[in-house]
C-alpha cells in the first residue's frame, strides 16, 4: 500500500529549515510531491541557489518521509524561489515580530546582554561564545551579535564559515549546530574578504549596527548576546540608542589595571542607561592572581557573577572553533562558565528606556 500525499505532507511538517527555524511546509517551500508505488519524490524550493545547508534537508526528509509505512525509496530535488516568493516569505517572517523599537526587527521579549570590557585581551569574545553556547545547550533560543567590528573573532571561535543568506532585503544569519541546540550569529567578518581590516568612523559604525538589527532576521530569540568592542566608544553609545532595555555584563582580569579600565566600561553602560547586572573575573589563577573581579563588583555595587580560571584548553578549543562548554563540560573553566550562565539567567530582568539625556561632550 503506497503512502498518501497527505501522509507525506504531514511528515514534511517535521522538516525544519535550519536557518529560518520553521517547517518547510509553513514557509511554502514544498514545491512538489510525487508518489509512484513506494517511491516518493519531493521537491523543495530553497531561498537561494547553492544553499550551504542542503544536506540538512536531505537528512531530515529521509528520516521523516523515509520511515512512513509503504515508502520504499525517497528522492529529494531542489528548486529556487522566485523574487515574488522570496518577498512573500520575508513578509511572513517579519509578521511574527513585535517590534522593540521602530525599524528594529528584534522581538520586545528578547533579552539583550552586552558583554563589555574596558580593555582588549581579557578573553571577552571567548567568554561570550562559550556563554552563548551554554545558553543554547540549556534550551534557550540564543543569538550573538559580534559588534566588535575591529576585532571580530566570534565566527572563528564558533567555527562558522558559511556566509549569511540574503532573502529579498532580509539577511538570514548563519546557524551553528551544537549537539541538538542551535546558535545564530551575525558578524561584520562575514562581509569582508579574508583578514581585511575595518576602517570605519562613527556614523558608519552606527549604520552597520543598525542594519544588523533591522535587516537581519533573528526570529524568535530568548537571549541575544552582543560582543562589544573594548572601551567606551561609538558602538556602546549606538547600542544604548538602538536597543532599549539592554543589559551589560563587564569582564575583567584580576590585575588592578584591568579592573580600573573595566570600571570605565561599566560607567559608560550606565550613562547609556543599560542595566549593569554584574562582573565576571576571567583568567584567574597563579599567573594573573585573583580578587580583581570581586573588587570591581564591590566598587560598582553589583554582584560578582563568575570567576573563570586561566585554562589553556579554553584557548585551544577557541582556535579549533568548538566551544569548551560543548567539547568538555567537566573542564574547570567550562564548569565556571556554565555556573555563570545559570547565575545570569537567574538575574531579574528590568526594563530600561535607552539613552535618556544628552551625553556630555569633552572639549
Amino acid at each position: 500500500m503506497e503512502p498518501s500525499r497527505e501522509d507525506v505532507l504531514r511528515a514534511l511538517e517535521r522538516v525544519i529549515d535550519p536557518e529560518l527555524g520553521r517547517p518547510v511546509t509553513e514557509l511554502d517551500m514544498v514545491r512538489d510531491v510525487r508518489i509512484e508505488g513506494g517511491a516518493v519524490a519531493v521537491t523543495i524550493a530553497l531561498t537561494v541557489a547553492g544553499c550551504p545547508l542542503r544536506s540538512s534537508f536531505e537528512t531530515q526528509v529521509r528520516e521523516t518521509v523515509g520511515t512512513l509505512p509503504g515508502v520504499a525509496d525517497v528522492s529529494l530535488a531542489f528548486d529556487v524561489m522566485s523574487p515574488e516568493e522570496r518577498q512573500a516569505l520575508t513578509a511572513k517572517l517579519r509578521g511574527g515580530v513585535t517590534e522593540r523599537t521602530k525599524g528594529i526587527s528584534l522581538d520586545a521579549s528578547t533579552r539583550v546582554l552586552a558583554v563589555a570590557s574596558g580593555k582588549g585581551g581579557v578573553g571577552k569574545s571567548t567568554l561570550t561564545a562559550n556563554l552563548a553556547a551554554a545558553f543554547a545547550r540549556s534550551g534557550q533560543r540564543t543569538g550573538i551579535l559580534d559588534a566588535d567590528v575591529y576585532g571580530h573573532s566570534i565566527p572563528h571561535l564558533l567555527g562558522i564559515r558559511q556566509k549569511p543568506v540574503l532573502v529579498d532585503k532580509m539577511i538570514v544569519p548563519p546557524v551553528r549546530e551544537l549537539g541538538g541546540a542551535s546558535l545564530k550569529l551575525m558578524s561584520i567578518g562575514f562581509f569582508l574578504d579574508g583578514n581585511e581590516p575595518v576602517m570605519w568612523r562613527g556614523p558608519m559604525l552606527h549604520r552597520a549596527l543598525e542594519q544588523f538589527l533591522s535587516d537581519v532576521h533573528w526570529g524568535e530569540l530568548d537571549t541575544l548576546l552582543v560582543d562589544m568592542p573594548p572601551g567606551t566608544g561609538d558602538v556602546a553609545i549606538s547600542l544604548g540608542q538602538l536597543l532599549p532595555r539592554a543589559e551589560a555584563l563587564v569582564v575583567t582580569t584580576p590585575q588592578p589595571l584591568a579592573q580600573e579600565v573595566a570600571a570605565r566600561a561599566a560607567l559608560m553602560a550606565k550613562k547609556t542607561n543599560m542595566r549593569l547586572i554584574g562582573v565576571v573575573e576571567n583568567m584567574g589563577g597563579e599567573v594573573f592572581g585573583s580578587g580583581g573581579g570581586a573588587a570591581l563588583a564591590a566598587e560598582l555595587g553589583v554582584p560578582l557573577l563568575g570567576e573563570v580560571p586561566l585554562d589553556p584548553r579554553l584557548r585551544q578549543q577557541g582556535d579549533a572553533g568548538e566551544p569548551l562548554v560543548v567539547a568538555d563540560r567537566d573542564a574547570p573553566s567550562a564548569r565556571a562558565i556554565l555556573e555563570l550562565a545559570d547565575r545570569v539567567a537567574a538575574t531579574r530582568r528590568e526594563q530600561g528606556v535607552g539613552i535618556v539625556k544628552q551625553l556630555p561632550v569633552v572639549a
